[in-house]
């Protein structure tokens, strides 16, 4: 008596908990539920609203420079000096400001509207003759290395070869037709200029995909991701917060690249500048790494470049070379996105073979 008593509690308890916890377990999990659409929205908001933050803030700093800039750096320069500095900083940033928007919204529309497969169909199957294809296909996305390291994740993602994808991450935002024009503009009535960064950019995103192709094959090198939005996400918000987050990034380092352009130009000696731009391989180097160190969107970057007028057309090629392809943003871009152990193998050879390609192809063209 007692046990068949005690049976039925013990037994509907049991179903009830269960269907009870089977019903909180599904609910977070499953993605069409309320909760779960309830959480993905909140994230875009902060960071929406971390954005606007940052667009504030730096729209406030270029007002007051450019309303008192003379006044706060009066004791540090002379007159002429702060007025140098000025004219090549506004110089810089309103001739790059229209490409530099140009590019993101183009960028945003391709992301948004263009499936990954798109360009997964129109690779060969072959690695060896995908990286090419892969490399001129990159003129296709109009935008800075921001926008190309979740276009190539994607393509990982959806089957491509790591090596074209590495090929496509690497040409897209140094030949698109926004990048180019840009050049053309920063560097009126000299095309030998262009087609040298035409060149040399398809040259080191090939021999780079090359490389993955015999030395990189070893897939605990590289983490291959998933896709970054999730899968409800409408066409028009993945255009909005992608067009938000590629100009508020690029435009940030786009000033903070002019006014250390500008620094240089006053504060640095123009004897100490001059003698470091007499020789080439100096000259080369260092303004390799002033790139990887300034940052500066690809769309932006050949303004910078014709500001340094000391140096020789190689040594500014190397400069519009090797931003697009490693500079610290891209490197923390591709560590979060790819791993660490594939950066730090990957950022290194991609300088050394952006600076040897640039001293041969300024030889050859410039």
């Amino acid at each position: 008596m007692s046990t068949s008593a005690d049976t039925p509690p013990s037994v509907e308890g049991p179903e009830k908990a269960l269907d009870t916890g089977h019903a909180h377990a599904t609910e977070p999990g499953a993605p069409d539920t309320p909760d779960a659409g309830h959480n993905h929205p909140e994230e875009p908001k902060k960071e929406s609203t971390a954005s606007s933050m940052v667009f504030t803030g730096t729209l406030i700093v270029l007002v007051v420079l450019a309303l008192f800039g003379r006044r706060i750096f009066a004791g540090l320069f002379t007159d002429d000096g702060v007025r140098t500095w000025a004219t090549m900083f506004v110089g810089v940033v309103v001739q790059a400001v229209p490409f530099l928007v140009l590019g993101v919204l183009l960028s945003a529309a391709l992301t948004a509207f263009v499936p990954p497969s798109f360009f997964a169909k129109a690779l060969p199957k072959h690695p060896a003759l995908a990286v090419p294809v892969a490399s001129c296909s990159g003129v296709i996305l109009p935008g800075c290395e921001c926008a190309s390291v979740p276009v190539s994740a994607a393509l990982m993602s959806r089957g491509v070869t790591p090596a074209a994808a590495i090929a496509f991450l690497l040409s897209a935002p140094a030949i698109n037709p926004v990048v180019l024009a840009s050049t053309a503009v920063a560097f009126p009535g000299q095309p030998s200029i262009v087609v040298a960064r035409l060149v040399c950019s398809l040259a080191v995103s090939m021999a780079l995909g090359w490389l993955w192709l015999a030395t990189g094959k070893g897939e605990s090198w590289l983490k291959i991701p998933k896709n970054r939005h999730a899968e409800g996400t409408g066409k028009l918000e993945v255009f909005r917060s992608s067009m938000l987050h590629d100009f508020l990034h690029a435009g940030g380092f786009l000033v903070v690249g002019a006014a250390v352009a500008a620094t240089l130009n006053v504060v640095v000696p123009r004897s100490w500048m001059d003698s470091v731009a007499q020789n080439l391989l100096l000259s080369v180097l260092l303004l390799g790494l002033l790139a990887v160190v300034l940052a500066i969107c690809s769309e932006a970057d050949a303004f910078v470049a014709a500001s340094l007028t000391q140096f020789s057309m190689t040594a500014k090629l190397a400069f519009m070379v090797v931003g697009p392809v490693v500079d610290v943003k891209l490197i923390a871009l591709q560590a979060g996105t790819f791993g660490g152990k594939f950066t730090i193998r990957f950022a290194p050879a991609t300088f050394v073979v952006a600076v040897g390609f640039a001293l041969l192809v300024g030889w050859w063209l410039l």
